[in-house]
């Protein structure tokens, strides 16, 4: 009788078919940077013909990685709330990441800002400038793969500015932010490939930011403590619904502001810390009585 009680008592393990969905999603995750990199290459040879224009395969390579995004932060969640979380699915999704968010960006990033700048500048400057472009898009890949490499090693990371203890942060931006911030970006310039050195430079330089932002230690918040099936209050279902309905009808500001306010997050959040601490250094020390 105790070793029935015992048995009924034990933790049912979930089925295998429960396994299998997480790694749907990845699988989806792979396709849509698979897809993104295809249209990014189809994108340049429309644009090396001649059509300078909005291009539609590269809006088509920055919705990929918009919907894909959305599924990296499915799959995790999907895997928690089935109990189904395993190593062979983290490092799929880690091997997932590095194409859809980091090849896929990248490419991406080269072909739509960089490639296509014009002449206006003297052609040994133009040269250099191009072979810098190849290099900060290699830089973003490289600093995508360590930032997923030191996320799978490090167990209980506290970042350089640890905020509160009630919440969850990743330490360092994730790399999912980083490609949102790039595929938003060429999507809200209308998928047009940019044609001046000066906005090159600028977006070469903005690359150069999320390659640091990714290998840096400062504080980015999860929002793994954040529980969907919890009974949500009506001002939340208004948030959202009215964030649904901006997204679906101006979709190209709205998201480009959404991935720039998670981006500059970590910036404000550390310039704060360093200020703070500036002015705490400086602040009189209160005299001591004497006796």
């Amino acid at each position: 009788m105790n070793a029935g009680a015992t048995d009924r008592a034990a933790p049912r393990r979930p089925r295998r078919a429960a396994y299998l969905l997480p790694t749907l999603f990845t699988a989806g995750n792979i396709f849509l940077g698979f897809l993104a990199i295809l249209k990014s290459f189809q994108g340049a040879l429309l644009a090396t013909a001649g059509q300078l224009g909005a291009n539609p395969h590269f809006e088509t390579a920055a919705k990929c990685i918009g919907w894909a995004v959305l599924l990296d932060g499915l799959d995790g969640r999907i895997a928690r709330m089935t109990k189904t979380v395993s190593e062979f699915g983290q490092e799929m999704d880690s091997l997932a990441d590095v194409i859809t968010f980091g090849v896929a960006p990248a490419v991406l990033a080269l072909a739509w800002g960089v490639h296509f700048a014009d002449g206006s500048v003297p052609p040994v400057v133009g040269d250099h400038l191009r072979r810098l472009g190849y290099f900060v898009a290699f830089l973003f890949l490289v600093c995508g793969a360590v930032r997923l490499a030191r996320f799978n090693i490090q167990k209980n990371p506290v970042p350089k500015n640890p905020g509160r203890p009630d919440r969850k942060y990743f330490v360092g931006l994730p790399i999912p932010a980083a490609a949102g911030l790039v595929a938003a970006v060429v999507y809200a310039c209308d998928s047009t490939p940019l044609q001046s050195w000066t906005y090159a430079a600028a977006w070469l330089a903005v690359l150069a930011l999320l390659s640091f932002l990714m290998v840096s230690t400062w504080r980015y918040r999860s929002f793994k403590d954040v529980q969907l099936l919890r009974p949500l209050s009506p001002l939340t279902v208004i948030l959202w619904g009215a964030l649904i309905y901006l997204i679906w009808n101006f979709s190209q500001p709205v998201l480009l502001a959404l991935a720039t306010s998670y981006v500059g997050s970590g910036i404000v959040v550390r310039l704060g810390g360093l200020l703070r601490r500036h002015l705490r250094h400086n602040a009189p020390q209160p005299e001591r009585q004497p006796g």
